[in-house]
């Protein structure tokens, strides 16, 4: 488990951490921690096994283009749920933040696995192999 805490957006070390430990990773910017609490929710979830990076960096490593990208296959709104997804967010509180079901959030998911061809495997995380994907793209 690592929740990192950076006071600079470093794109290209946040990738290496997420690519070598593709689970329980947290890389936050110090400026963006407004209270304890944030702090507190966030290593909460990294140690709960998921992955968090700060929207700041999410927002910047969305920008990044490159040719072929397996995104482009993603509608609208499922590029949406993964960028939410790569914030951290459970599909529970995706659901509450774009006013839709849990069970649709759940949908929304499966199809980024298959457009994206990520099989089922227990070696691996999907959910932040998704992320790894919408990162580099």
């Amino acid at each position: 488990m690592v929740c990192l805490l950076s006071q600079f957006i470093e794109p290209s070390y946040a990738l290496r951490l997420l690519e070598m430990s593709p689970g329980k990773i947290g890389y936050l910017l110090k400026d963006r921690i407004l209270d304890a609490a944030t702090l507190t929710d966030a290593i909460r979830r990294v140690h709960e096994g998921e992955t968090v990076v700060d929207p700041t960096l999410v927002t910047m490593l969305i920008g990044r283009l490159r040719r072929e990208d397996p995104i482009d296959a993603l509608s609208p709104r499922e590029r949406e749920v993964l960028s939410l997804v790569a914030e951290g967010l459970s599909n529970q509180a995706i659901a509450a933040q774009l006013y839709i079901a849990e069970r649709t959030v759940e949908a929304h998911v499966t199809s980024i696995f298959l457009k994206l061809g990520l099989d089922e495997n227990p070696r691996s995380h999907r959910r932040v192999l998704a992320v790894l994907s919408f990162l580099r793209s």
